[in-house]
């Protein structure tokens, strides 16, 4: 056994108290001693076991879309994770315009109000708040939850989970990465399993995998593939974004990887700028995410967005496993 595995095994008891605390919250919710409240339009959760980079986000993104253009009114409510907002609920974007940055409002929601044309973004601690604040604002809408499923104060019509391979076969925090146990997808009503193969026998379940979109500019106009670029990253699994590239293009000149949701200083893209100069590079690319955290002054390289979008196997059953639930809540 390695060292990270035996630290693992000892600390496999505190997940055990973990997961049964979450488990403990779960039935309290249930049995209604403690409270759950209802916004006027339905709710679509959409949420993860594990903790960082499950691709929850793209998935959030797809959902959107996908009931937008079937017609349907869109908000995404967000906690804004990495934001310093402190208020009870900010309109990061209303479908036109993007109205609050990365600092404010979390790096994802920022993301989400650049790239969903027509939906509605907000942010803030509780949910129910948010999307009471949207509907005084907006009208009533369909909520995508974001990152929802241990959210259980507000009501939701469908509880999505989205779940890597290992997921159910991993232990709760800190003896492992996940936040509740793995028994708790059984309340999921759909499983998003992100898999190259095929997913279990379950008639909830839907395989997910990355799609490249390709490459743009800072303002969202679509490039061709650089020749040489170099790659900077500040997400939970880089590792994922750099072989996407490296599928895309002739060669890799070289890669700077930080923290997840890094806010980046001028003199660190200044470094990076300088890195990818010395290593003969034709741009730098980044990933959505990252750069909605970039500051102002950039290097003279090309910065390139490398963008990703979730693909979902058996779209059209998927498209109307979310309409149901949407007419049903009507």
């Amino acid at each position: 056994m390695t060292a990270a595995g035996r630290a693992r095994a000892w600390l496999a008891p505190l997940g055990a108290l973990f997961g049964a605390g979450a488990a403990l919250r779960v039935g309290l919710y249930r049995r209604g001693l403690l409270r759950r409240t209802r916004l006027s339009g339905p709710v679509i959760s959409v949420g993860n076991l594990s903790v960082g980079g499950s691709g929850k986000t793209p998935l959030v993104a797809r959902i959107a879309e996908i009931l937008r253009d079937a017609g349907e009114p869109v908000a995404v409510l967000s906690r804004g994770y990495g934001g310093s907002f402190r208020g009870q609920a900010l309109i990061v974007g209303d479908g036109t315009s993007v109205l609050a940055g990365a600092e404010e409002a979390g790096d994802e929601p920022v993301m989400l109000a650049r790239t969903l044309r027509g939906v509605v973004v907000a942010v803030g601690p509780r949910r129910d708040v948010v999307g009471r604040a949207v509907e005084a604002r907006f009208g009533r809408r369909v909520h995508v939850l974001d990152d929802g499923f241990q959210h259980l104060r507000l009501f939701r019509d469908l509880d999505l989970l989205s779940v890597g391979e290992s997921d159910l076969e991993d232990r709760p925090l800190p003896a492992g990465r996940l936040r509740e146990r793995p028994s708790a997808a059984a309340r999921a009503d759909v499983l998003c399993v992100w898999s190259a193969a095929a997913v279990p026998r379950d008639p909830r379940a839907f395989r997910v995998s990355r799609r490249a979109v390709g490459f743009f500019d800072l303002d969202g106009r679509e490039q061709a593939a650089p020749g040489r670029p170099f790659l900077l990253s500040g997400i939970a699994n880089p590792e994922r974004f750099w072989a996407d590239v490296a599928s895309a293009v002739p060669a890799v000149a070289g890669r700077s990887a930080f923290a997840d949701h890094h806010r980046f200083t001028a003199g660190e893209v200044r470094r990076v700028g300088d890195e990818a100069r010395a290593a003969a590079a034709d741009a730098i690319v980044t990933t959505a995410k990252d750069a909605v955290r970039l500051p102002g002054a950039l290097p003279d390289l090309p910065v390139l967005v490398f963008r990703i979008a979730a693909q979902i196997e058996d779209e059209v059953r998927f498209r109307e496993r979310l309409l149901t639930a949407v007419r049903k809540a009507a």
